[in-house]
């Protein structure tokens, strides 16, 4: 299976100085590591997913890059998926999950049977003091995006995980911080 890396996000409420992929957490940039945990992986290839606003990300990271308007995630990722290259399924990977390591992903991998969204407890993000931006109920449960799904599969689940490396997206300064003592 592909991957793609989204790399596109301009990080505004990061407040950094730097494109958001290229926050560095313990002296390395973000989409670095999510780069070395899908080289690890089972993942066959993996495509960074750039925009306007990410030019040095492109220029930076090791592998094919797909070039897209910057019109936001689902557009961005909408014009990922057309591209010749690029088979369903396919993972996708935000830039911004720091934590993420070669198991975490084998393991959505193998859970995978068709499309998968992967989801955090909204509890679980607030007890690693990590921010919360999109909140939905399924099945009574209050649950958030990982950042990490397998798209195009003919079956469309959830996979509930409580797990940090999936668990801490770098949306804010604070989380960058809850990264960095993470990975110490």
């Amino acid at each position: 299976m592909d991957a793609l890396v989204m790399c596109g996000g301009e990080g505004t409420r990061l407040g950094a100085d730097v494109e958001k992929p290229l926050l560095e957490i313990n002296t390395r940039p973000m989409v670095d590591h999510v780069c070395e945990a899908l080289a690890a992986s089972h993942v066959d290839r993996t495509y960074a997913v750039a925009s306007p606003a990410t030019p040095e990300t492109a220029a930076r990271v090791d592998c094919p890059v797909i070039e897209t308007p910057g019109e936001g995630y689902v557009a961005d990722l909408q014009r990922a998926l057309s591209d010749d290259r690029i088979s369903r399924p396919v993972l996708t990977v935000a830039a911004d999950l720091p934590l993420l390591d070669r198991s975490a992903i084998n393991r959505i991998l193998d859970a995978s049977t068709g499309s998968l969204t992967v989801a955090i407890p909204v509890g679980r993000k607030r007890a690693l003091g990590v921010s919360v931006d999109t909140a939905y109920r399924d099945g009574g449960r209050l649950l958030t995006p990982a950042g990490i799904n397998v798209v195009g599969g003919a079956a469309d689940d959830t996979l509930v995980a409580r797990d940090r490396r999936l668990a801490v997206n770098v949306n804010r300064p604070r989380d960058a911080r809850r990264a960095a003592w993470f990975r110490q």
